[in-house]
């Protein structure tokens, strides 16, 4: 992971929103995307650590960066 915030091709805020839910969304948007491509993800979810951590091991996509702001945790995924 880098120390800073990489540039992102597509952006999908999910606050407010509770697991599973910020990570299906995630995915869709993953879905409409090119190999290779960023999406930045905005959650509020605590669970969403675990949760992208998981899904970019097991699907095989590349968790560039994380950030937590308070209550506020964003996400950096390189599509695989």
């Amino acid at each position: 992971m880098t120390d800073t915030p990489p540039a992102f091709d597509a952006e999908l805020d999910a606050s407010g929103l509770n697991c599973p839910m910020p990570l299906l969304k995630a995915k869709l948007e993953l879905n409409r995307l090119p190999s290779g491509a960023v999406l930045k993800v905005t959650a509020t979810d605590p669970g969403s650590q675990r949760d992208f951590r998981s899904f970019a091991r097991l699907a095989g996509h590349q968790l560039l960066h994380e950030e937590e702001d308070g209550a506020v945790y964003r996400y950096w995924l390189r599509k695989a």
